[in-house]
């Protein structure tokens, strides 16, 4: 199902470059053209997703419907459950990038989560001069490609943004990403799908 995704993914990058690289009066029309390929094929993908779950209402997360019109942070920032991770996206300079047509998986620690890291690491990864360090982490949250809980396999490793590698355990029922349970699964938004985590993932190496 991911590799599915990501061949359809880069084939219609592949498709925008050619558009945009073309001389002439037909480079407006082949770019409007493949825009619109992109749109009916997210549209389709968002379908697919909420059909799948049997949840076209969208999932309730905090008492509020994370539904799948809006992009992962706009549902995102509806959820007060998660709103210290939304804060460190901003400081990471990310949420132009996730509210991008993506699409993307996000493992989304909850603000229980970032206080269960050690004393000052959260304070210390918002800094400025920690900017780098903080995308790292972040990066490491997000897969490309969509990933309901359906498609997430026991022993299976994903590769995230950030080049490095996570592990899924599914043991009766429980999906777990690393050490992290996820709590609330399959939050289908517009550009990708949310699964809330209960830890914050840590890469083994500071990203470069």
């Amino acid at each position: 199902m991911k590799k599915t995704f990501r061949t359809a993914a880069f084939a219609l990058s592949a498709a925008t470059l050619l558009a945009l690289s073309s001389c002439g009066d037909t480079t407006k029309t082949e770019t409007t053209t493949t825009a619109a390929a992109d749109a009916a094929t997210d549209t389709a993908m968002v379908s697919t997703d909420s059909a799948r779950m049997g949840k076209p209402e969208g999932v309730m997360v905090d008492g509020v419907a994370m539904t799948p019109d809006k992009s992962i942070i706009q549902n995102a920032v509806q959820a007060a459950s998660v709103s210290t991770l939304i804060k460190a996206i901003s400081a990471a300079d990310l949420g132009g990038t996730l509210s991008g047509p993506g699409p993307f998986t996000v493992f989304a620690p909850t603000n229980s989560a970032f206080i269960s890291l050690p004393k000052g690491a959260l304070d210390g990864l918002m800094k400025p001069e920690s900017k780098e360090k903080l995308k790292g982490v972040l990066t490491y949250h997000v897969i490309a490609g969509r990933l309901l809980a359906a498609d997430l396999k026991d022993g299976q490793e994903l590769t995230t943004v950030n080049g490095e590698k996570v592990k899924v355990a599914v043991k009766d029922g429980k999906v777990m990403i690393n050490n992290a349970t996820v709590q609330i699964a399959d939050v289908v938004s517009s550009n990708g799908i949310t699964h809330v985590i209960d830890q914050v993932l840590l890469p083994s190496a500071p990203a470069q």
